[in-house]
């Protein structure tokens, strides 16, 4: 347990920090410091591939998410039906990354990064869609900035966690509770046989 509290700690003063340096960082980092840092450490903790596997995971969704945010300034009508078919696309992306790798990427993280580029700038984006190629990087920049922040304070508990798990799945055994207690068999049933007197 002192383990999980340490990542959670390491985790909030990471967060805490990007949001202090967002003079540095760019200011865009405060509005997504939460979003971003929530995301990285979902992806650290959860003990399901290498840690590797997952972050290429999110990457890719990332991209997958980026990707369909430029079809809709570029090519889709900016009405429900292009985002729509912008949605459709990006999780027909996700989902083919998943059976393409036979699960080696793992849906779940696809989807996280795509939500971390989508959480990240869709305000931004319905408020000038014509300034994609501006603004697009900025949010994409302060998002994978603080995910980045959030996977690298908890990926190293993602095994402790799975251990955990498995120990709460499978308790040790207790010595006291199983041990057998040995009761005697009773004994055949015979009939009296009635000895004669001599």
């Amino acid at each position: 347990m002192t383990r999980h509290v340490l990542a959670g700690a390491l985790l909030a003063v990471a967060a805490t920090l990007t949001v202090l340096l967002s003079g540095v960082l760019g200011a865009e980092v405060q509005g997504v410091a939460l979003l971003g840092a929530a995301l990285g450490g979902a992806l650290g903790l959860v003990p399901d591939r290498t840690p590797g596997q997952r972050a290429a995971a999110f990457g890719l969704g990332f991209a997958a998410a980026w990707i369909g945010y430029l079809l809709r300034a570029a090519a889709l009508p900016d009405a429900t039906a292009g985002r729509a078919v912008a949605v459709l696309i990006v999780l027909l992306v996700c989902l083919a990354l998943g059976v393409g790798s036979r699960g080696r990427l793992p849906l779940w993280a696809t989807l996280l990064g795509a939500a971390a580029m989508a959480g990240s700038y869709e305000a931004v984006y319905a408020a000038d869609p014509s300034a994609f190629v501006s603004t697009s990087p900025i949010a994409a920049t302060a998002v994978l900035l603080t995910a980045g922040a959030g996977f690298v304070a908890t990926a190293l508990l993602g095994p402790v966690v799975q251990r955990d798990r498995a120990d709460e799945r499978d308790p040790e055994p207790d010595p006291e509770r199983n041990r057998s207690t040995h009761v005697a068999e009773p004994a055949a049933y015979r009939p009296f046989e009635h000895a004669p007197e001599a």
